[in-house]
């Protein structure tokens, strides 16, 4: 399980341009993809030593009347707690403020990893300005500008040193690891009890992680499961409309854990936009997906409703086609036998490995059936392919122009795979390489 650092601070100090600095890339707008829906405010990230899931928050305000201050505050607040280690992002053009002096009051009473960031310092006036901000009684502050890269790595170099290693899994032993995540009163909990009475055998409830949320252990058909339930979004203490806002958070560290997700939606609501985020980073994090819509029995149905809600289903999640949609009712059981059926089915295609020889026969197929556009005036070309993980199935493509793929080309590939080899039920990840320079 990675861990988890937050950027905090007053708006307009440059939390975003760190956020994008630390990332590595700026969050593009792609066809198809999770970012055309979503706002995403949090990304993982693996360009360091240790890997982390990163943070975004909108600006914070100590004391506020308006509304969507308030609304952000909240925001920030819920980050830090769930947080490993907090970047409180000050701004060196400014100076120290009173809000500055007012967070940091605040900060002195959490009990956890903090760095006191002085950003937009990009010259020796700024950086003996920000001299000013030891009289917050804080014993080391950083300077840097996030937007110019200056002091950025050495900020880093120091946060990894106090970053928990990412958790390992409990035991080596093959089991299926299922999440269920989705808002708050979707279900979930009902979800669960019902699945946790498939065979009447519950092994070992076992506290998961310090935030709340609790692993169960199952047998199914004599298979054993892990049930990974997001119970962190039912602590007490939190408003319902903190909860609506900010369940992403919880969902996280569960989908992080998992090689199946249920997303649960409430066949009531709809598809929301809460939905989108949690089912996106369950895509970007590569893991088996299948949707769970309940309370299927409360509606007044005809022949077409369920047809209708698929087409909505596939048209708010056009990046995940694959996933298979199960309608049920967790409080009678209505059609909650296929569920783990599903799981297995999916987690099958999740683990599953292919020959380099027939790979190779389906990827020439598919390049002489239909060639790659051409990049800049000149042709692709491809060499051959190799299967280098599971979980999710990943392939590596050889090319000599590996920057010049068209996503609609990777798609194509992709079906192609997924038609060959009965991957109708998993994510897949295509990367493209160069073999040789000479070659392009």
């Amino acid at each position: 399980m990675k861990p988890i650092i937050a950027i905090v601070g007053r708006p307009n100090v440059g939390k975003s341009t760190l956020f994008n600095r630390l990332v590595g890339r700026r969050k593009a707008m792609v066809d198809d993809r999770p970012g055309v829906t979503r706002d995403r405010n949090y990304a993982e990230v693996d360009r360091f030593d240790i890997p982390f899931i990163l943070v975004d928050t909108g600006g914070f305000e100590p004391e506020t009347e308006d509304r969507l201050l308030q609304q952000m505050r909240e925001q920030s607040l819920f980050a830090m707690e769930e947080a490993d280690l907090i970047l409180f992002v000050m701004d060196g053009r400014d100076g120290l403020t009173p809000a500055d002096r007012d967070v940091v009051k605040m900060l002195r009473r959490v009990d956890k990893p903090i760095f006191y960031v002085i950003n937009k310092v990009d010259g020796e006036k700024l950086e003996d300005a920000a001299a000013d901000f030891y009289t917050l009684g804080i014993d080391t502050i950083h300077t840097i500008s996030a937007e110019h890269n200056r002091g950025v790595g050495d900020l880093m170099d120091e946060v990894l040193t106090k970053l928990p290693a990412p958790g390992r899994d409990e035991t080596e032993e093959e089991i299926t690891k299922i999440a269920v995540v989705g808002r708050p009163n979707v279900g979930k909990s009902t979800l669960v009890n019902r699945l946790l009475g498939f065979e009447r055998v519950v092994a070992n409830p076992t506290a998961g992680t310090t935030r709340d949320s609790v692993d169960t252990r199952f047998m199914c058909n004599k298979k054993p499961y892990l049930l990974i339930d997001t119970a962190g979004i039912r602590r007490k203490g939190k408003t319902t409309e903190k909860l609506e806002k900010y369940s992403v958070m919880d969902a996280l560290r569960s989908i992080e854990r998992a090689d199946v997700v249920l997303i649960v939606l409430n066949a009531e609501d709809g598809v929301t936009e809460q939905d989108s985020k949690i089912a996106g980073y369950a895509y970007e994090a590569g893991r088996g997906c299948i949707f769970v819509v309940n309370k299927w029995d409360t509606l007044a149905k005809d022949n077409s409703s369920m047809g209708k809600f698929v087409e909505e289903i596939r048209r708010s999640f056009k990046y995940l086609p694959f996933a298979p949609i199960l309608f049920i009712s967790a409080k009678t059981g209505q059609r909650t036998g296929k569920i783990i059926s599903e799981v297995d089915r999916v987690m099958e295609q999740f683990s599953r490995r292919v020959s380099t020889s027939e790979l190779n026969r389906i990827f020439s197929q598919a390049t002489d059936e239909h060639h790659a556009p051409l990049d800049q005036g000149k042709r692709v070309k491809f060499y051959f392919s190799t299967q280098v993980a599971t979980k999710p199935p990943s392939f590596v493509i050889f090319t000599n122009r590996p920057e010049g793929i068209h996503f609609s080309y990777e798609r194509y590939l992709m079906n192609k795979f997924r038609e060959a080899f009965g991957f109708d039920g998993t994510p897949l990840r295509l990367m493209f390489r160069g073999r040789d320079k000479k070659d392009r």
